[in-house]
């Protein structure tokens, strides 16, 4: 018995130590590129270009973040991505919690067929085909002079997943609670929102997340929507064209700059909603 035992643990200490090397070595390909463009954005553009062994820079050039700032109107391309993304962000929350409380809790002719629908749509994507229709229906309807049309097809592109997660997350909820709300006089839209909707705020937590991060990372469709209107231009696309500041050659050291500032966003909304993103995206997924 104590023999078997003593297998076993060997055997589990084997797994356990296979895992923490598979783990590691997904930690350094993750954080590495990372790690290489900040510390790239303080090399200069022909140290980098040229390469070598050495991953720090020989020579600090803090200045390139002050090229990066000024080359790439930071602050209009910032405050168009903020705008973006809050705007994804809060009109992804407010449509994925509604539907997943109606598809959760309301009975209706279809609801499993569209619900279905929902479902099958997080695993297509029609990716950059669909941009030009998209921009055609957007110039018919004159929406393509402002940030409107993006935020609108941004919310669109991701709103399955959220309303998976949200429905999950009222399924686990206690019907006893609607019961208990109704008795009070509650209608179904006054229960959601004064007895659902406080408990939805982990995965309320990890929807924000995960809409803000698409919103700010949103790249193809604003470069296309933006193309003739400099001043709408997202933070993404701007980095992207500061490739075009170093002269003949491309100033891949001023881009890194831009890139390591454009983080710093994410990394705050991170900070903000990070306690109840994983709770949020666990429960979501008990039940659908």
């Amino acid at each position: 018995m104590e023999k078997s035992r003593a297998v076993m643990s060997g055997k589990q200490k084997a797994v356990m130590a296979v895992i923490w090397v598979l783990m590691l070595i997904l930690a350094i390909f993750t954080i590495f590129p990372v790690v290489y463009i900040v510390l790239g954005s303080f090399k200069s553009n022909v140290e980098l270009l040229v390469g070598g062994s050495n991953i720090f820079p020989t020579e600090w050039h803090f200045e390139n973040y002050v090229q990066a700032w000024t080359g790439a109107k930071f602050a209009t391309y910032t405050w168009n991505s903020v705008i973006i993304s809050v705007g994804v962000m809060l009109i992804s929350l407010f449509i994925s919690t509604m539907a997943g409380y109606v598809f959760s809790r309301s009975h209706f002719p279809g609801k499993n067929l569209i619900y279905g629908v929902f479902v099958a749509f997080m695993f297509i994507n029609v990716g950059s085909v669909s941009i030009r229709p998209l921009y055609e229906l957007a110039t018919v309807l004159h929406l393509n002079e402002s940030l409107l049309p993006i935020i609108l097809i941004s919310v669109g592109t991701g709103q399955a997943t959220y309303i998976f997660l949200s429905r999950g997350f009222v399924d686990s909820v206690p019907r006893e609670l609607d019961e208990a709300a109704k008795i009070d006089g509650c209608t179904f839209f006054q229960t959601f929102i004064r007895i659902i909707l406080p408990v939805l705020k982990p995965v309320m937590g990890t929807i924000a997340l995960l809409s803000f991060r698409q919103g700010w990372n949103e790249y193809i469709m604003p470069l296309v929507f933006t193309m003739a209107r400099d001043n709408l231009r997202p933070l993404t696309v701007g980095v992207n064209m500061l490739k075009a500041t170093g002269g003949g050659a491309a100033a891949w050291n001023v881009m890194f700059a831009g890139a390591s500032i454009a983080v710093v966003p994410m990394l705050i909304i991170y900070i903000i909603f990070n306690k109840n993103f994983m709770s949020g995206s666990t429960a979501g997924a008990v039940k659908g």
